[in-house]
């Protein structure tokens, strides 16, 4: 018999990888003689470049600009002539040196990583994003490959989404390194890029942003559509990572996938899957957002396409038996099942995970 453990983080205390490894342990403990084999998932956030070290890519690091422009060393994963550029790895929310900067920061370090993959010889890009520190409309990204923003006197226009307020023109002439290349944009968002449903509104919060800080990004936002593709303003995605979404479908051409979906293609599930009798998956909270494109439940329908029950572990677990179930999930065990102390359960993840996968062996295996 053999469990595939295809977990995400457990944000805060556990990596995916991490995870993987408790809950394995956990399973050998109750069932010596299964077959457990490991694959660490994510849906195109935090950890999208771990998980495609795990699965057996190569990391390689690289100098970039951070959300506020100081210098950081980010990674990217690389098989083959496939990358995989996690946006948060360069600019990410815990990137930020000190306070939010929801005006200034830039997605330029992503740019960066993404130059450097080009660079090396990738020919498909794949970009997950998540975890921004930035609505910059993807402006930084194409800076850092070549773009130029300038205002009405001619001077490239300083980092940060407010400054596209004073955007002139836009010579994307110097784009260079990109002719043939394959942009894949991983991402669950379905926001536009603008209005009241687009990146300013609904995540600029998130980012430090001021009730009048929104209002001046999504008039930013809406003056640079005008330049680099209105037509794909409106698409779903548009407003992903505060508008990286946008640049990368405008200009770069890219296609966006659900980002579960294509890292599952990515990471060779389905090869993983073969011969499974059961799948565990997880995360550090089963809620209402799992159930909107986050790893576990793509796990879940993935397995529950090939007829193979699925069990989620996670740190706490907020959704009815009726959700898990309508989900793709056999049963879901929590780390508040053992610990109430959620301190405790964040603090003593790993063996409160190992005790937890032990209950599920004697249930499922």
């Amino acid at each position: 018999m053999k469990v595939l453990v295809a977990p995400d983080k457990f944000k805060g205390s556990l990596s995916a990888a991490e995870v993987a490894s408790a809950v394995a342990a956990g399973l050998a403990d109750a069932r010596p003689a299964v077959v457990v084999e490991t694959l660490p998932v994510a849906d195109g956030g935090d950890g999208t470049v771990d998980a495609a070290v795990a699965a057996g890519f190569r990391r390689v690091r690289v100098p970039a600009r951070g959300p506020t422009g100081e210098p950081v060393t980010a990674s990217y994963a690389v098989r083959g002539d496939t990358a995989v550029v996690e946006l948060a790895e360069a600019s990410g929310l815990h990137r930020l040196p000190g306070p939010p900067a929801p005006l200034t920061a830039t997605s330029a370090g992503t740019g960066d990583v993404v130059a450097a993959a080009l660079a090396a010889g990738s020919g498909r890009i794949v970009l997950g994003v998540g975890g921004s520190a930035c609505t910059d409309g993807g402006a930084g990204l194409l800076t850092a490959l070549g773009a130029r923003l300038l205002d009405s006197a001619g001077r490239e226009l300083p980092p940060g989404g407010a400054a596209l307020s004073r955007l002139a023109a836009l010579d994307l002439s110097g784009l260079s390194g990109l002719s043939g290349a394959d942009f894949e944009l991983a991402s669950d968002v379905d926001n536009p890029l603008h209005g009241p449903r687009g990146a300013a509104h609904v995540y600029g919060p998130q980012k430090g942003a001021s009730r009048d800080d929104v209002e001046t990004l999504d008039a930013a936002l809406r003056h640079w559509a005008s330049f680099a593709g209105a037509e794909v303003a409106e698409r779903p995605g548009a407003g992903a990572a505060g508008g990286v979404g946008f640049a990368a479908m405008a200009v770069l051409g890219a296609r966006m996938r659900p980002g579960i979906e294509l890292l599952l293609d990515l990471l060779g599930f389905d090869a993983a899957l073969a011969d499974a009798s059961l799948v565990v998956t997880g995360e550090g909270s089963l809620d209402e957002q799992t159930l909107s494109g986050k790893a576990p439940a793509g796990v879940a329908r993935a397995a529950a396409a090939k007829g193979i029950p699925c069990v989620a572990v996670s740190g706490r677990c907020e959704l009815s038996s009726v959700d898990l179930a309508a989900a793709g999930f056999s049963a879901a065990y929590a780390l508040t099942d053992l610990e109430p102390d959620p301190a405790r359960c964040l603090a003593e993840a790993a063996p409160l995970l190992r005790r937890l996968a032990r209950r599920a062996a004697l249930a499922h295996l």
